[in-house]
Formats: C-alpha cells, sequence, structure tokens
C-alpha cells in the first residue's frame, strides 16, 4: 500500500467519511455560524428628482442642541418633562434605569427603545469605551410594575448595587425581569423597532469612524433575536438611484401594516423614506415631499403611535408629528398636518415607544438614564 494511503474495508464507513467531509467544506467557518449577511445586488431605493417639491412646514421650529445638557440632581425622586410650546402635556418618570449593569458592567448611554406590546421593553445601550458596539436589554415591565419599582425608582436604579455584600430579595426579584444581551456590533444604536406586523426587531448597524460620519456608502439592517438578544442576520444594501446615494438611515421605526420608516436630514431639507423590510431584502422610496422644516439639531429617533396614526420626528426637546397617510401617492401633507412640542428641561431625548395599542408614550431619555410616560396620548 502505498505511503499515505488508506483501504476502506466498508462501503458504509466510505459513504460515512465521504458525508463528514462535505459537511466540513459546504459548512462556513465564522466566529459565529448563525449570523449571515444576504448582499443584496439590485438598488434598495426608488428615487426620482422631478416628482420632488418642498412644503414649507413652518409649524414645526428648530431647536438648537443645548450647550450642555441637563443633568437631573436627583436621581432619587421622579421627574417631570414638560411641554412650553405646542400641545400640552407631560411625561412623568416610570422607570430610573440601572446603574452600574448586572455584575457592575457599564452599559453605557442607552440610544434606543422599543416595546413588543404590553410586557417587554427593550433598550440599547452603547458604551462609548466600545466603539461601534453595544447591547440589547430586556425588561418585563409587566414584573418590575407588580414589584412596585414605579413608586420607588431607586429599587430598580440600584437593582445591581449590593447591600452588606449581599443582594437583598426585592433585588432578586427585579434581576429575573432583566435581561442582558452580548456585546454585538450596532453602530451608533439609535434605530432599534419593532415590526408589528411579521413580529420582527430589526436596527442599522451604522458603523462610524466619527460621529455621524459612516464609515462607507453600505447600508446594513440586521434582524435581532429576541431570545438571544443578538442579530442573526443582516441584509447589506446600496439606496442608490438616479445620482442619490445615501450611505444608511440612523433611527427607523414601522406601522401596524409592517411599512418601515426613517428620516434624514442631508443639509437643506428633512427627507422621509418609507419601504418594506423583507427576509433578503429591502426597498425604500424617498417620500415626495421635501420638508423645509426639522424639530432639531440632531436627529435622535422616529416613533409610530399606533393610536393616532401619526409619525413621529424626535430631536433633542423637540418633536415634531403628522399623520402617515399623508406620504402616500405623490404626497398630500400640508403645513396644517404638522403638529410640533418644545418641551424643558434640556434633557437628551433618545427615543419614544409605544405598546401594541396604546397611545400612551414611552420616552427614554439620557443624562440620568429613565423612561418617563406621557400623560395622555401623545
Amino acid at each position: 500500500m502505498p505511503e499515505g494511503a488508506y483501504h476502506v474495508k466498508s462501503p458504509r464507513i466510505f459513504f460515512f467519511i465521504l458525508g463528514l467531509t462535505t459537511i466540513f467544506l459546504t459548512c462556513p467557518i465564522t466566529a459565529n455560524a448563525k449570523f449571515v449577511i444576504y448582499h443584496q445586488r439590485s438598488s434598495a431605493l426608488i428615487y426620482h428628482r422631478s416628482h420632488m417639491r418642498f412644503l414649507n412646514n413652518k409649524a414645526v421650529h428648530y431647536v438648537h442642541v443645548p450647550a450642555h445638557y441637563k443633568r437631573v440632581m436627583s436621581a432619587v425622586h421622579r421627574h417631570t418633562i414638560t411641554a412650553i410650546r405646542g400641545k400640552a402635556v407631560n411625561f412623568t418618570t416610570r422607570y430610573i434605569l440601572p446603574f452600574p449593569g448586572k455584575n457592575g458592567q457599564h452599559w453605557g448611554n442607552p440610544q434606543s427603545i422599543a416595546m413588543t406590546g404590553k410586557k417587554y421593553l427593550y433598550i440599547v445601550y452603547c458604551p462609548t469605551s466600545r466603539h461601534n458596539k453595544g447591547r440589547i436589554v430586556r425588561f418585563n415591565t409587566k414584573a418590575l410594575d407588580a414589584l412596585g419599582v414605579r413608586l420607588h425608582p431607586t429599587e430598580l436604579r440600584d437593582a445591581y448595587v449590593k447591600k452588606k455584600n449581599h443582594y437583598t430579595h426585592i433585588q432578586k426579584q427585579i434581576h429575573k425581569a432583566i435581561k442582558a444581551g452580548p456585546l454585538f456590533i450596532t453602530g451608533h444604536g439609535q434605530s432599534l423597532a419593532y415590526n408589528w406586523k411579521n413580529h420582527g426587531m430589526y436596527m442599522w448597524r451604522d458603523k462610524e469612524k466619527a460621529p455621524r460620519v459612516p464609515v462607507n456608502n453600505w447600508g446594513y439592517i440586521q434582524h435581532i433575536n429576541l431570545k438571544t438578544l443578538r442579530p442573526d442576520h443582516a441584509i447589506r444594501f446600496r439606496l442608490k438611484s438616479h445620482g442619490m446615494s445615501v450611505p444608511g438611515g440612523h433611527d427607523l421605526t414601522f406601522d401596524k401594516s409592517g411599512n418601515a420608516y426613517f428620516w434624514s436630514y442631508p443639509g437643506w431639507c428633512a427627507y422621509i423614506y418609507k419601504g418594506r423590510i423583507h427576509h433578503k431584502s429591502v426597498k425604500f422610496r424617498l417620500t415626495k415631499q421635501k420638508l423645509r422644516h426639522l424639530p432639531g439639531t440632531r436627529i435622535q429617533s422616529m416613533a409610530y403611535n399606533p393610536k393616532r396614526k401619526r409619525l413621529l420626528m424626535i430631536s433633542d426637546d423637540s418633536i415634531a408629528s403628522f399623520p402617515k397617510s399623508g406620504l402616500n401617492g405623490n404626497g398630500h401633507l400640508t403645513n396644517h398636518s404638522f403638529q410640533w412640542n418644545a418641551f424643558t428641561p434640556k434633557r437628551e431625548f433618545e427615543g419614544i415607544a409605544y405598546n401594541s395599542h396604546s397611545g400612551i408614550a414611552n420616552l427614554l431619555v439620557n443624562h440620568v438614564p429613565e423612561i418617563l410616560t406621557s400623560n395622555h396620548t401623545f
């Protein structure tokens, strides 16, 4: 028998070895074999320059980002954020979020919020020390409310602060209501959103080489596994059409029909995009009305109120909204379609989420991280 050769005594053994060889040759070897990126070859953007027109939505006023955000003096008591212009509304503390996180982790800045109904609430945290990386933390709101943390905000805030080197019984119960996911590539992390139609959770993977400077012109949207709290697949695509090229979005929301939306500011007006996200492809169209006025310096988030059927454009201390139906066809929004609010004190607004039917807004703010709820449908 020649050196290096072998003799297969049984056909069954031969086919077994052949089968194993086939498996190892066809399965990609990656750090996370379950994560897949689908490469979309066709453009994901529908855009017709000649159909675009400006809308003077002067009901919306521009609020400059403050030189310094207000950091609340006390993280012990409930806080209030009040509208000082526009429709009267107050937001009051629902939860002061944990600090530090599980096992003493510094979860970092909360960047976005999503809800899947009346039970679970999800927050994306991105520590500044982990460039373009973050984690999702899930909160069981039914369990937390049953434990009375809304009446005693410090219990959730100090959930991972030991008392005399031990966790109390209440702390251990709170721990059961919180699940912290692993670190993964989030990008800026402002775009976590739940699709009420297909029950999927999505977010942009908008990696940045500097604040608000994308690493390239590819758009990535990733689907989040709600059990593992990490992406299981992503779609890579280009938003490019008729001379226009967009690297991707930084915010995202869905209506109850499964339509996806995001907004951007290229420097001269606000653009609203509407589209669909499928398993292996996406398609967005730039809606045909360019908004002359946007709510503020920074695009923080976008949200959809299922009760009022309105889309919200969120900046710091400033929120504008309009009916989603106004984007249909060639667009028929007018200045009177818009509602706008300015707020005090100067907090960093990160996002708003709603449960499946209620129009009560859950507002995520930073410095100190907390969630506040509106006193009526907003």
